[in-house]
């Protein structure tokens, strides 16, 4: 243990769990810290021996919150030399008061960094949550014992059977809970288009993201996937900022590990970070479709997947049913679904899907 004090005066408690890996030599390669206290938290340099091999450091956080700690689990990555790459974790343990951000050290260049919402206009603060950009950066949740990470569902993903039509073989879908979260119906979806169900003239494009609000809880679900899915997985929702929470069970016991959520983007982000500012790119991905914004708030949801959500939340139980009605809203941010079905979208729910999406959108 090493003791700090912070600027308050009281103790700041980090926790060091140290990963120890064997390289082809046989060696262990220990991880140690260096932490100094300011009048902000500083993370120590890390430092590796490696039996004279020279190698340079990239360090990924995964941060997670709980009800009363901040989880920082630091991972770093030695890489170079002749022989190979390691990985070293490192937990810390924060008071949650301790620290309002902490920026991913995985980040990537300043063009184009991970909280680039500060400087790209996003009403949302994600400073205090590490995005995943690349397929690689999920090796940093992933278990290393069997090589799967975890998926949260908050949408059509509530759906088992969607799930599985999804993903190839996802494990222990189970029910959990997320809070400072709320689901809202503010973006274009292209496969809408690309599947017919989207309605222009109505404006009922939009699919289905979660977004930080305190406060705010919902109920999701959980799964595993392995982690050669992680590539896919982007490629098929590039929309979306994958980025790190730790959900709870419905006991209110925080998960011992983070998960990954899709949550809302932005447009300008999107096209620098997603589309690398490239504008075929974007005409591939929407461009092609005529659609140029993305994350609007002028947007109602596409009704034949609004009702496959509602069936998905109603087919878990009672209380996940209620959860989602009063707790996912319209663009506005004021509306909820609960609202929505019961006035303008009244009729939603009566609807069959069409054949393009019967067996898919079924709930």
């Amino acid at each position: 243990m090493v003791r700090g004090n912070g600027p308050s005066g009281s103790a700041v408690v980090f926790a060091i769990t140290f990963v120890r890996m064997i390289n082809a030599k046989g060696s262990l390669i220990i991880a140690k810290a260096r932490n100094e206290m300011s009048s902000s938290v500083q993370l120590g340099r890390y430092i590796a021996s490696w039996d004279s091999c020279s190698s340079s450091l990239c360090l990924n956080s995964i941060i997670a919150i709980n009800k009363r700690t901040r989880l920082i689990n630091k991972t770093c990555e030695a890489q170079g030399g002749r022989r190979g790459g390691i990985s070293i974790g490192l937990l810390l343990l924060l008071p949650s008061n301790k620290m309002n951000s902490i920026s991913a050290a995985s980040s990537p260049s300043p063009s184009q960094n991970s909280n680039r919402n500060s400087s790209m206009g996003s009403d949302y603060d994600f400073s205090k949550y590490t995005e995943l950009h690349r397929p690689e950066d999920f090796n940093a949740l992933t278990s290393p014992m069997d090589g799967y990470f975890t998926v949260c569902g908050f949408g059509s993903l509530l759906s088992e059977r969607s799930t599985r039509a999804t993903f190839p073989e996802p494990r222990n879908f189970r029910m959990a809970a997320l809070r400072d979260f709320r689901r809202v119906y503010a973006h274009v979806a292209n496969v809408f288009y690309d599947r017919g169900v989207a309605k222009e003239d109505t404006k009922e494009i939009s699919s289905l993201s979660v977004e930080p609000c305190p406060g705010e809880y919902i109920i999701i679900t959980v799964f595993e996937i392995q982690k050669t899915e992680a590539a896919a997985f982007i490629n098929r929702e590039p929309e979306f900022r994958y980025i790190l929470v730790v959900p709870e069970d419905l006991d209110g016991k925080p998960f011992a590990h983070p998960a990954v959520i899709c949550a809302r983007y932005s447009d300008e982000e999107f096209f620098h970070v997603r589309c690398q500012g490239d504008k075929d790119i974007y005409f591939k991905h929407f461009g092609r479709l005529n659609i140029f914004k993305i994350w609007r708030d002028d947007v109602l949801p596409c009704r034949v997947y609004l009702r496959h959500c509602v069936l998905a939340a109603r087919n878990l139980n009672e209380e996940a049913y209620n959860n989602f009605l009063d707790h996912t809203f319209l663009a506005d941010r004021k509306t909820t679904i609960r609202e929505y079905l019961a006035n303008a979208g009244s009729g939603v729910m009566e609807e069959e899907p069409s054949e393009s999406v019967r067996g898919r959108y079924d709930g």
